[in-house]
Parts: C-alpha cells; sequence; structure tokens
C-alpha cells in the first residue's frame, strides 16, 4: 500500500506508543484486563428473530444484534431440546409455533440463524423473499449451486445476506486492518492463517459428521480465513491454486473431514490456511488460531484465541518492522459491526460489510472444497 509517510509514522505513534505497546525483549507480564459485559442495548431500533438454533454461535449471534440495538422478540427450532435451551439463555423471546409465522410478521426486520449448514441458504432465501434481512453462521453456504440462489435472490431483493464472519467480532484483525492500511508493514504480500480447532466428538450432532450436511472442513472452517485473507490484502478477485482434505484421525468417523489447506492467488497478495479438528486436550482454548502478514516491509503476527508463551486472554498482536518488534494491546479497539448492521437495516446502506467480499469469501469457501485433492495422508 502506498500510504503519505507523515501520515503513517503520525498514525504507528499513536497506535504503538509505549502506552500501548511494549518491546518483545523486555516485555513484562501485562496484568489481565477486566472482560465486561457490553452495555445493554438502548431502546431497540429494530425486532428480530432466530429460526434454527442448530450450533451454538447462535447465543454469540442474537448477543451481537443485541448490541447493535435489536430486539429478539421471537424464536424458532424444530428440536425441542434446542428451543428449550435457548429459552433459557433468552427468556423475553417467545417461541414461535413455526418457521412461517416467524417469516410471515412483518413487523419482524432481521432473522439470524445458526441451522444445519445444508439448510442456511435455503432459509436465507426464503428470509429475503418475504422482506426481511438475514444474518447466518458460517458456513452460510454449501454448495457452489446454493450460493448461486443466494445472490440471485440477493440482486432481486436487495435484502442484507450477512455472514457473522470472524473478522468481523475480532479485535485483533480489525487493529491488524488498521495498521495495514496505514502501511506498517508495507504493501501486503501474503497472508497466512492457521486455524486448528479442538473436536470434543461427544458434544457434536449427528449432522457435525455428515459432510453433505456441514459441507466439508474447507467450507466450513477456512471461511472465517478466506475472508481475512481478501480482507488484508484488498483483493477483489482470487482463484485458488490447490487445496486438499483428508481424515487423517478420525477413521470411527468416515464422513468427518479432520484436515484441510488451501492455498490462493488474489489481485492484491497470496495466502496460505491450514484447518483441522486436531487440537489437544492440553491447550487452554479450542484452538491456538493464528494469522501471520507478510509485507514488503515487516510482518504482523496475531495469536487470535491464546498466548501459550502467557500473556492471558486473546487478540495478541506482535508487529516487526524496520526498526524492531513491539506488541500492539488490542483490548480496547472498537467493534462496529453491531451497530453498523442495524444502521443498514434500517437505512437500506452496506456499512457493516461489502456484500461482495462476503459472496465472494463464500465462493473461494466452496471452490475449495470442491476442487480439493483427496490423497491418502497419513493416519494412526
Amino acid at each position: 500500500m502506498t500510504t503519505n509517510r507523515k501520515n503513517r509514522r503520525e498514525f504507528l505513534k499513536s497506535s504503538l506508543g509505549s502506552a500501548a505497546t511494549v518491546a518483545l525483549a523486555g516485555s513484562t507480564r501485562r496484568a489481565t484486563r477486566l472482560q465486561t459485559t457490553p452495555p445493554a442495548a438502548r431502546s431497540a431500533r429494530i425486532r428480530f428473530a432466530a429460526i434454527g438454533l442448530n450450533h451454538s454461535h447462535i447465543s454469540g449471534q442474537v448477543d451481537t444484534v443485541i448490541r447493535g440495538g435489536g430486539q429478539l422478540v421471537s424464536f424458532f427450532a424444530k428440536e425441542t431440546d434446542l428451543a428449550g435451551a435457548f429459552a433459557k439463555r433468552f427468556p423475553d423471546a417467545k417461541l414461535a409455533r413455526s418457521e412461517r409465522e416467524i417469516l410471515d410478521d412483518p413487523s419482524i426486520q432481521l432473522v439470524v440463524s445458526a441451522a444445519v449448514p445444508s439448510e442456511r441458504a435455503p432459509l436465507g432465501i426464503e428470509a429475503m423473499r418475504h422482506g426481511k434481512d438475514f444474518m447466518v453462521d458460517k458456513p452460510a453456504a454449501t454448495t457452489l449451486e446454493q450460493l448461486a440462489d443466494v445472490r440471485r435472490v440477493q440482486a432481486e431483493t436487495k435484502r442484507l445476506y450477512s455472514v457473522l464472519i470472524e473478522r468481523l467480532e475480532s479485535k485483533s484483525i480489525n487493529k491488524a486492518g488498521e495498521l495495514v492500511s496505514a502501511g506498517a508493514i508495507g504493501r501486503v504480500i501474503q497472508t497466512v492463517g492457521l486455524a486448528p480447532h479442538r473436536m470434543n466428538p461427544e458434544t457434536r450432532a449427528p449432522w457435525f459428521f455428515e459432510r453433505e450436511r456441514y459441507g466439508g472442513v474447507l467450507c466450513d472452517l477456512a471461511s472465517h480465513n478466506i475472508d481475512a485473507f481478501l480482507f488484508l490484502t484488498g483483493s477483489t478477485q482470487a482463484d485458488i491454486v490447490a487445496s486438499q482434505v483428508g481424515n487423517v484421525h478420525h477413521p470411527q468417523y468416515p464422513g468427518l473431514e479432520d484436515f484441510g489447506d488451501v492455498m490462493l492467488n488474489g489481485d492484491g497478495g497470496g495466502g496460505y490456511i491450514r484447518v483441522d479438528w486436531l487440537s489437544p486436550a492440553g491447550l487452554t482454548t479450542y484452538g491456538d488460531g493464528r494469522l501471520t502478514i507478510l509485507g514488503a516491509e515487516g510482518y504482523i503476527e496475531l495469536r487470535k484465541t491464546v498466548d501459550i508463551a502467557g500473556r492471558p486472554g486473546g487478540n495478541h498482536l506482535f508487529l516487526v518492522d524496520q526498526k524492531g518488534a513491539r506488541y500492539v494491546d488490542c483490548s480496547d479497539v472498537p467493534l462496529p459491526y453491531a451497530e453498523r448492521l442495524v444502521d443498514d437495516i434500517l437505512n437500506r446502506t452496506t456499512t457493516s460489510d461489502s456484500q461482495t467480499r462476503t459472496f465472494l469469501a463464500m465462493e473461494l469457501a466452496l471452490k475449495a472444497e470442491k476442487q480439493a485433492r483427496r490423497p491418502t495422508l497419513p493416519s494412526r
């Protein structure tokens, strides 16, 4: 990225000043910052409902919309156990008698969903056809045919089809985006994303092990990193160079892909992503998610979920440039997605995210999955 050098120096000084950073060589452990609950939303600006509660991400989705000014008025799930647990978590919301009751309610402006992945795109299409915006967990479609239908209906209805991807609620990725835009590491050459996850099979529903229903490991887990690759490189076009998937450690679940990787080439830089369901039980969190952004004049590394070197919490950012290495505190980085999403619903704008990038990220994940080689990888 080409930037004004004076502006760049001023931005980096404010972003990386002594109050916010420490040199790696002489750093001391910071005190744990208390994670406070976001303040209750102001008086509700929109009314919304939830359909499809099959992944626990639905709670985070609902909390995000409430934080932006939404009022959860109703919900529906076919599964009585999921509906009961959700009702305890959100007691002020009404259990609807059917999906149709929610879709036919003209007062509901937004539907959020974490349904079984293969059911998300059809539901989103129905919501948009009923004049409602749609916010969905990833993966937001499991086939290229589903994506084509979503794109067509979104263009026809002009409704929002928003995917709550990691970048939108990650303080460290948002900070990295600021630094990249300011020219902190020069022109971005490549991003490398590593996303190991712990599976905990005893907690998973049957659909989790059925590839046609969850979409495959690249369609699912890699979708976060593909979106981040597009965002950080500024790519508006990209191709899959190579991809592979396999089941390397769980032969008892033949429908599961527990490992995958993909190499991408975009008009703003390159990307490599590795995802898996192999996180060991000894890790203190579900996975040691990392993201490295290589620039022509330096690099940034994010430890998104845990710093195994000992710093508490997540959202750790390290910057290395021609002058040295710095640790950047991301704890106070604002996350504007929630409020902007509600603004977009009210004003018919697209300030919360780019619909074009959302669809491109989905397309690349689906192509990577479809084109993936399935070699005989080492297994136990």
